[in-house]
């Protein structure tokens, strides 16, 4: 027996070994998988189905060219279909090459008698699949500059055939349509002339409850403002609109961020690391959007630093922030030692990457920071010290702006001491402890927070549909089952030794 054990045991390691991983789906199959999705999510009524597809949209379409394309429209629509021959009109030609071998293909199908005939499809897919096809081509028109102005043709071209079609089926589709219509306009350098036809899309949007649309819109728009810096008008926008509860994470994630940004250029920095804090939570993976991870990174360390906190640094080891925040990094050692030389120079040497993330502004006004950070170390070392030394140490130009830049920093309660201009000195007091209303207002506010996140948690989990039913259902029989057991008991039919077994 042990020997039989054994040989079984081996032969089971050889069949884990013949064994392989199935082959990931090609692009081709890909597509075709996902208009089936997307025909049995119309006809059963499952919105979820959708989204589905719409989540692999980020990977599927680094995977696609021009072949992959073509094939797909061929698998799926009928030889003599118009609705093929419009998509394959925004796609070049197949070259000979990949004719040839088509007639090949088909020439030897024809020699076989024994290989099974293909099966083609008999009628168009359902409007939303033609819809998916033209996301996937203006996606394809992305990747080359000679295309980006017949991307701009096909957005339009798509956008009035969805409002023709006026579906509500459409609408998770339609809120990817309108992210690419964006992209379209910006990569052509003409993303104002689209802001009439996002606002008349977010106003029907709007009317129809169409919450994946409105929030897409939402964001279109205030990208669109902040690209061209009108932060007036982006926070009118965002009073006047209501950016839906039931929006996905990704477009939340971009609301807070323009948000976040908005605040911050109005001096609301408390409300601006609110948003951002959200916007890091709500985004997806750092690995899987990298580009976004890194844009909120760095607003949210000028934010930081203009509140007067320090971001901690493992932050800018992190793999993928190491290399995009290291500019930051000098930035926040300057403030930190508050040397305002060390400062400007950072500043004067990282000032074009400044501008290109539109952080330079922001970082400017980081300079009293320095000077109050470079104050604060004076007050903890000296308790009495001349405004000349002050002057010299944190290279100001005049005792006079010492003295003003001191006294500010008094009476805003950045330091404790006070100024003697008959001697020309800076008298520091003592510090304040850790206790009092200060600290119950900070653990008043985490409280707080820890609420609303415990709050949003309860809201965003989903439950199984009419799982309430079967409680219900089960706790009414077993009162049932109690009344007729104490019915019983009452009338005497049931014995004291009934059901005690043997006992």
């Amino acid at each position: 027996m042990p020997d039989v054990e054994i040989v079984k045991a081996t032969d089971k390691k050889d069949e884990k070994k013949d064994e392989r991983k199935p082959e990931p789906p090609t692009p081709t199959q890909e597509i075709k998988a996902n208009i089936a999705l997307i025909d049995r999510a119309i006809n059963d009524l499952e919105t979820r189905l959708t989204h589905r597809v719409l989540r692999s949209l980020t990977a599927l379409r680094k995977r696609i060219n021009d072949k992959v394309l073509r094939d797909a429209i061929e698998e799926n629509y009928p030889k003599d279909s118009a609705v093929k021959n419009s998509l394959l009109s925004w796609l070049p030609p197949a070259p000979p090459a990949e004719q040839s071998m088509e007639v090949d293909t088909i020439s030897g199908a024809n020699a076989t008698a024994s290989l099974p005939p293909s099966s083609k499809p008999t009628s168009d897919p359902v409007p939303e699949a033609e819809i998916y096809f033209r996301l996937l081509i203006i996606h394809h028109l992305h990747t080359s500059k000679d295309t980006y102005s017949k991307s701009i043709q096909l957005s339009h071209e798509t956008v009035d055939k969805m409002q023709a079609m006026n579906r509500r089926s459409m609408d998770p589709i339609a809120a990817k349509i309108w992210f690419a219509v964006e992209r379209s306009y910006e990569l052509g350098g003409e993303l104002a002339d689209a802001r009439p036809m996002f606002l008349a899309a977010q106003r029907t949007a709007s009317l129809r409850h169409d919450d994946d649309t409105q929030a897409s819109l939402i964001n279109r728009l205030l990208r669109g403002y902040l690209h061209y810096n009108l932060y007036d008008q982006a926070d009118k926008l965002v009073s006047k609109t209501t950016f839906p509860a039931s929006a996905s994470n990704p477009q939340y994630a971009r609301y807070h961020y323009s948000l976040g940004r908005i605040k911050a250029v109005q001096l609301n920095y408390t409300a601006a690391h609110t948003n951002l804090q959200q916007a890091i939570r709500r985004a997806p993976a750092a690995k899987t959007a990298p580009g976004f991870y890194q844009v909120v990174h760095k607003l949210f360390v000028i934010v930081e630093l203009l509140m007067g906190d320090i971001p901690d640094r493992g932050l800018f080891r992190h793999p993928v922030l190491e290399k995009a925040l290291s500019a930051y990094f000098d930035i926040v050692k300057a403030v930190r030692t508050g040397s305002l030389s060390e400062f400007q120079t950072t500043l004067n040497k990282h000032a074009a990457q400044f501008e290109a993330d539109k952080t330079y502004t922001l970082i400017v006004r980081l300079r009293q920071n320095v000077i109050k950070t470079g104050i604060r170390r004076l007050s903890l070392s000296y308790s009495r010290i001349s405004l000349r030394d002050i002057c010299l140490k944190l290279h100001l130009d005049s005792e006079e702006d010492a003295e003003y830049i001191v006294g500010k920093a008094i009476r805003d309660g950045v330091i404790e001491g006070r100024i003697v201009h008959e001697k020309g000195w800076m008298e520091c007091g003592s510090q304040k402890d850790g206790y009092g209303p200060e600290a119950s207002d900070m653990f008043g506010r985490r409280i707080g927070y820890c609420l609303d996140l415990h709050n949003e948690s309860v809201k965003a989990m989903r439950y199984p549909l009419n799982a309430h039913r079967k409680e219900l259902a089960a706790a009414q029989d077993a009162r049932e089952r109690e009344k007729e057991l104490a019915k019983e008991i009452q009338e005497g039919d049931l014995d004291d030794d009934e059901g005690l077994g043997d006992y």
